[in-house]
């Protein structure tokens, strides 16, 4: 068996260049995930941990759907159905859909999510409602912390404008400024101009200088863009619904579970027309989607 032979370690990335998605679609790789790692996949059996090994390091936007993955690997389409949605089980994938909203429309993408550390039930949950999940922290981080980005920068500032020499416990003061400066959308230009423009001669406090400079310059806050809105689907039927219908990713019909019976109340038109418009929509999706660009 071809599995039996392929292991993450041995599946090396393809020769020829993976086949991209339609632009939007494909692959998208979860939020807040450590760097990839020669054994990250080892607690899944072989044939999975080597295509997860080999979608990590697909870059986002590739087509992984089970036909192109086919084309690519030594599996056929029936054990690669079977192994993403293994993979979903265990939490490194989630399939759904995603509303972009722009320039006065919306439309909804579809989205394959990938991560190379398993999530539970509960990250993914917290993922569809437009929230990244707090790590919990690391005992083994060393107890010396690095400098932040902020602090590097007011350090280095000496060497573009001698007169703006810090010491340590200056750029340690004045880095949570910079970091209001970077929340705010500027990039590492946009404060060291700030800094360095129109110094007076000579500067005799740099430090009270800088933190006037800060201070006084802080751009605007970013306008706040609303969360965006995600559906997750069933691996194997494609039924939409909310997370915590989707335990591990299978909706309750594909587990086998019988739904109670229920005497439910008439629905109101406005509602049954509603639900047709998003079939119909997702219907269009798809056929989209189908087409090659």
């Amino acid at each position: 068996m071809a599995e039996a032979k392929l292991s993450a370690a041995s599946l090396p990335a393809h020769a020829s260049p993976h086949p991209m998605a339609n632009p939007g679609y494909g692959k998208r790789s979860a939020p807040d995930q450590p760097p990839r790692a020669a054994h990250g996949f080892a607690a899944l059996p072989p044939r999975e941990a080597a295509i997860a090994a080999y979608i990590d390091r697909l870059p986002d936007g590739a087509d992984i759907s089970v036909k192109t993955l086919a084309k690519q690997l030594p599996y056929g389409q029936c054990a690669l159905r079977t192994a993403l949605n293994n993979l979903q089980r265990a939490g490194h994938l989630r399939r759904g859909r995603e509303r972009i909203t722009g320039e006065g429309s919306s439309r909804w993408i579809t989205r394959s999510w990938f991560t190379r550390t398993a999530r539970d039930d509960d990250w993914w949950t917290t993922f569809t409602r437009g929230d990244v999940p707090q790590e919990p922290p690391d005992n083994h981080i060393p107890s010396r912390p690095s400098r932040s980005r902020a602090h590097i920068l007011l350090a280095a500032l000496g060497r573009e404008a001698p007169a703006l020499s810090l010491s340590e416990a200056d750029c340690a003061a004045l880095a949570p400024l910079v970091t209001d400066w970077y929340a705010r959308g500027a990039t590492d230009t946009d404060v060291r101009r700030a800094l360095t423009t129109g110094l007076p001669t000579p500067v005799h406090h740099p430090a009270a200088l800088l933190r006037r400079c800060l201070t006084d310059k802080l751009p605007p806050e970013k306008p706040t863009s609303p969360p965006p809105l995600r559906i997750l689907e069933c691996a194997k039927c494609g039924v939409p619904g909310r997370p915590e219908a989707l335990p591990g990713g299978i909706c309750g019909a594909c587990r086998g579970e019988r739904a109670p019976s229920r005497h439910h109340a008439p629905l109101q038109a406005s509602t049954v027309q509603a639900r047709a418009a998003e079939i119909r929509a997702a219907m269009d999706q798809r056929r989209h989607e189908r087409t090659p660009a």
